[in-house]
């Protein structure tokens, strides 16, 4: 599997003390917010420019990525726009809450250093997008007038970075409103609450599996037999993830834990195949018979879920499940399949050509009424 060598870098202070899901949970956040206002963006610009040609795409390292198995992030922006006459423009999204007394801009993002110069020179065909957060306002700013009316100093926020930072009086004064934005803020900020809702079965199957840790006496034995049972295999599965050790033949434990799938499963039994699904696949490189097979498991999958949605929002599976641990269970393996599906398009794109995958274009888009199933993730 290729790696990005831009992004290597920041591997170590990106991840940290965080699990691997928990990072790419992390990641998710931001990634969400831009995918949600990617298409506002371009109709913005549309307007603005009077110009149907106008397009925004994602751009830089995380264009169709939102997390790299490498870890780390790249100094590129987020968005590029195109169909402009002038040049292609680059905008940067950022946010945060009305109350701060004064928003933070990366120095280095905004403008280059030369030599001799005191100060930075703004970049060219650059804008910053800044969105208050739950709020209709935004504002589009030029790395210009960021060096000229910001304040440098260094942002614990930022990791103890150079900033340029800008009052709340000053940003106010750029600000615009759109009534378009409520809608939006709505779906981000209910998609950051299936996010952490989802997130909490891994906080469950800890708890449940913490014994087995303390329990393990010999770890280089539990990477070299494949486990029989579907429990067997999904809790080695885990205790080799927590504990950083790969299994031997991971190809094989593959597609092995494949063959538990079948077209009825309970939703625990598959959120047990899809974690340990996607921990291998992190582990291994699939050829191109592999490949196929593995598509053609996730599409499966996926039309499996549709199906178990109920009219309210829930899932169901079995009727010896709770509602609410069921669509939680739904959602974690959607929020996992997704990963996956944009992984093997990402990694094996020539490969993946002839799969029947779609780029997934919005996090949680497989996800049906997703306002049915936010209701009913808080009333229970």
């Amino acid at each position: 599997m290729k790696f990005d060598s831009k992004t290597i870098y920041a591997q170590s202070s990106d991840i940290k003390s965080r699990t691997y899901l928990e990072y790419r949970r992390d990641m998710k956040k931001k990634a969400i917010a831009e995918l949600e206002v990617k298409k506002w963006l371009e109709k913005l610009l549309q307007k603005e420019y009077q110009s149907n040609k106008i397009t925004v795409e994602k751009y830089g390292g995380d264009k169709f990525l939102w997390f790299l198995r490498g870890g780390g992030v790249t100094q590129a922006s987020d968005y590029i726009v195109k169909g402009m006459s002038e040049n292609e423009i680059f905008i940067e999204l950022q946010y945060a809450n009305e109350e701060m007394t004064c928003y933070d801009f990366k120095r280095s993002k905004v403008g280059i250093k030369k030599k001799g110069i005191p100060k930075r020179i703004p970049k060219d065909n650059l804008k910053f997008l800044y969105l208050i957060q739950s709020l209709p306002k935004y504002a589009m700013l030029s790395p210009d007038w960021i060096i000229k009316c910001g304040t440098e100093k260094v942002s614990a926020a930022w990791g103890s970075r150079e900033v340029y930072a800008i009052k709340n009086e000053d940003l106010a004064t750029q600000q615009k409103e759109d009534k378009e934005l409520e809608k939006i803020w709505s779906t981000i900020n209910i998609k950051n609450r299936l996010l952490e809702f989802q997130h909490q079965k891994i906080e469950k199957i800890k708890e449940e599996l913490s014994y087995l840790l303390q329990q393990i006496i010999d770890e280089e034995k539990i990477v070299q037999i494949i486990p029989k049972s579907l429990e067997s295999f999904f809790r080695i599965c885990f205790i080799l993830d927590s504990i950083g050790k790969i299994p031997k033949n991971a190809n094989l434990w593959l597609i092995y834990v494949l063959h538990f799938f079948n077209e009825n499963p309970t939703s625990e039994e598959l959120t047990k195949i899809i974690y340990s699904v996607d921990f291998l696949y992190s582990k291994t490189s699939l050829t191109q018979s592999g490949l196929k097979t593995f598509a053609d498991f996730l599409k499966q999958v996926l039309s499996n879920i549709k199906n178990f949605q109920q009219n309210d929002g829930s899932y169901k599976t079995n009727k010896n499940l709770s509602p609410i641990e069921e669509t939680r269970n739904m959602i974690f393996c959607i929020n996992l399949l997704e990963d996956l599906i944009q992984d093997i398009l990402y990694y094996y794109p020539e490969e993946s050509q002839n799969f029947g995958l779609k780029p997934i274009e919005k996090i949680f888009e497989n996800v049906g009424s997703i306002e049915k199933v936010y209701e009913f993730i808080t009333s229970n």
